[in-house]
């Protein structure tokens, strides 16, 4: 059953809405970034890149991996169920809407969590079209930009984690360090440059169309009840 599944969303996928889906969140994180020296090379990030996102093969794999994560519905209320049904009679549709830059993402849902101080969380829970968009997006993103990471960075990232951070520290009190420097950048997701962000993809991705729709993510707005308010700055 499964297999026949797999062989229908790859015959008759489609995309729409999505924010990128990780398989979980980890508590301790040390710098990354991206240096002016070390851009990855590769043709597939010229004019093509956006057909490779929304190959069948891609699409089917991150609508799988939505799938597996089991998250909440967006501002549609459609459900990760529902999801299957929907690439079947909308494939065509939707991939040339988005092919052709005429695709609109739809605001995220805001919802607020607890944090450990006593205060909230905000975040943003996109549609799961989004969703497997956002994933397809990140599936091939995400091995042409690990490279141009900092090797001590572990947040975030895959097959990294905190206890490896852990680790790393303690390694480093083995070679004499005696002293640890532990920061917080206070709502950095919430307050991330859109231009900024834009210009160092952009350093990378030639396809235009790509970075295209990264951006209308990231003003795609939010949801508040039964509000709009529009995203000037931060993440989805």
């Amino acid at each position: 059953m499964k297999g026949r599944e797999q062989k229908i969303l790859e015959e008759k996928t489609c995309l729409q809405k999505n924010r990128t889906e990780s398989e979980g969140y980890v508590g301790g994180q040390t710098f990354m970034w991206i240096t002016e020296n070390n851009l990855t090379e590769n043709n597939r990030l010229g004019y093509g890149l956006l057909e490779f996102i929304l190959s069948p093969s891609n699409l089917n794999a991150a609508y799988l991996q939505v799938k597996r994560n089991k998250g909440a519905g967006g501002v549609d209320k459609m459900e990760v169920e529902s999801l299957k049904d929907y690439f079947v009679a909308n494939k065509d549709e939707l991939s040339t809407a988005i092919l052709w830059g005429k695709y609109r993402p739809n605001p995220v849902r805001r919802v607020e969590i607890p944090k450990d101080n006593g205060q909230k969380r905000q975040l943003g829970i996109p549609t799961v079209v989004d969703k497997v968009v956002q994933q397809a997006i990140a599936q091939v993103l995400t091995p042409l930009y690990e490279p141009q990471f900092s090797d001590h960075s572990y947040g975030f990232r895959p097959k990294r984690n905190a206890h490896q951070a852990l680790k790393k520290s303690r390694d480093y009190i083995t070679d004499g360090y005696g002293h640890a420097v532990d920061l917080d950048l206070e709502k950095f997701f919430d307050k991330v440059n859109h231009s900024k962000l834009t210009e160092v993809l952009s350093r990378t991705i030639k396809d235009g169309r790509v970075v295209s729709l990264i951006h209308k993510y990231l003003n795609a707005g939010v949801q508040v009840g039964g509000s709009f308010e529009a995203s000037e700055m931060g993440g989805p």
